[in-house]
């Protein structure tokens, strides 16, 4: 199990994580999500001992990571799957690893034909793709048979077939008793894969609870009704009467209306008291990614001004900041589906927010580009003459002639 209890991680005056307290327990496959900046990979590195909480303390099993013997028996961990020198094969990585930690060298051929590279051991890993190098690093991480497991975002790179075995491979891990914690931005991907959830924002913990109850705290169950497409006065003549009997109703892009509040039955029974037809009339449930999104709204560093997340949350007019997130609450400025405590009153102004939006100073005019100062630009087959080094001459030795014999 793991366990943290008020984890803090300061740089300088940034706080990456405040306060963070929560417990993996064995057995499930628990989910660790949150926005990017958020510190789940600081979080994941305190655990694993590779940073230092400036307060707080995280154990594994009781134990602080650095003082578990042969801690790679116990924990395994994908962190980056780009961390293996290209010159070695997949094989060579492992072995490796496995002479660090007293791990049987048969083990190796074990986890690679688990992870299926099998048939690419031999090669070196600088040739892989970047599923490839996901799988090898799902493989490090159980080359011990570890009990607990982490993983950060281990479906990257893999394609459908490569995602479903390890969603099969996490519950499997899981149903044998052990301690998986996966973080993941694939909303779907950990509606079916994770049974519990830990959400943080801005290095403070949002929600820990299970996956139903997160997406029944945080969103509303809606019904779906549709009216002839030809025929806009029917839809309108529905929407006010839902209203009037105390629903709850939003348009949608393609023309039908979400309704909350009620009943399927009763929305039926007004349709047909109203004489409108009805050409879609059906339940839904709202997703892991609404509920996250909702829970998140206002944990977000990083927020494109051109579209306003697909157009599920309201465009902040400039000045306006978004809420803060409550933890265990749903946040106002959302369209679908609204919770019922709003009263029915969609796109409401987040608090403090001008009416109407200030017209903006008006832009500078751009200055008229620098000419660039041409250059001579030497041909490449006219070739400047090589200067040769200057020689000194040595002077001539005299010339000795033999003296003529004495007379």
């Amino acid at each position: 199990m793991i366990e943290a209890v008020g984890l803090t991680k300061r740089y300088g005056d940034k706080t990456a994580v405040y306060n963070l307290s929560f417990q993996v327990r064995p057995g499930a496959v628990t989910g660790f999500l949150g926005p990017n900046g958020s510190g789940k990979s600081t979080t994941m590195r305190m655990i694993l001992g590779l940073d230092n909480p400036s307060a707080g303390q995280v154990t594994i099993g009781g134990y602080p990571y650095r003082k578990l013997p042969n801690a790679p028996r116990q924990v395994g961990a994908l962190l980056d799957a780009k961390a293996v020198h290209g010159g070695r094969s997949a094989r060579n990585h492992l072995l490796s690893l496995a002479q660090l930690s007293g791990i049987p060298a048969r083990r190796v051929d074990e986890v690679l034909g688990v992870v299926g590279l099998h048939e690419v051991a031999g090669r070196r890993s600088k040739g892989f793709s970047l599923g490839m190098g996901q799988r090898l690093g799902i493989a490090a991480a159980l080359l011990g048979d570890p009990q607990v497991l982490l993983f950060d975002e281990p479906v990257n790179g893999l394609d459908p077939e490569g995602i479903l075995w390890v969603r099969n491979l996490m519950k499997a891990l899981a149903a044998e008793g052990r301690t998986v914690f996966v973080s993941s931005h694939l909303m779907s991907e950990m509606a079916l894969t994770a049974d519990h959830l830990i959400v943080i924002g801005r290095g403070q913990l949002l929600a820990d609870m299970s996956v139903t109850d997160f997406i029944s705290a945080n969103s509303a169950d809606f019904a779906r009704v549709r009216t002839p497409d030809t025929e806009p006065q029917q839809r309108e003549k529905l929407s006010a009467a839902i209203t009037e009997a105390g629903g709850h109703v939003l348009p949608e892009q393609d023309g039908g209306l979400r309704v909350t509040g009620l009943p399927l039955p009763r929305i039926s029974d007004i349709a047909h008291d109203s004489d409108v037809r009805l050409w879609e009339l059906s339940p839904h449930q709202a997703s892991l990614e609404e509920a996250y999104m909702r829970m998140t709204q206002g944990a977000v560093d990083y927020r494109s001004t051109a579209d306003q997340k697909a157009g599920l949350q309201q465009p902040l007019p400039p000045g306006a900041q978004p809420p803060m997130p409550v933890p265990g609450q749903g946040q106002p400025g959302w369209y679908a589906p609204p919770p019922p405590q709003q009263g029915g009153q969609p796109f409401p102004a987040p608090q403090g927010a001008p009416a109407q939006a200030p017209a903006g100073p008006t832009a500078a005019p751009r200055p008229p580009p620098v000419p660039r100062r041409r250059t001579r630009t030497r041909s490449p087959h006219r070739r400047r003459p090589r200067r040769r080094p200057s020689r000194l001459r040595r002077p001539r030795p005299p010339c000795r002639r033999p003296l003529p014999p004495p007379t």
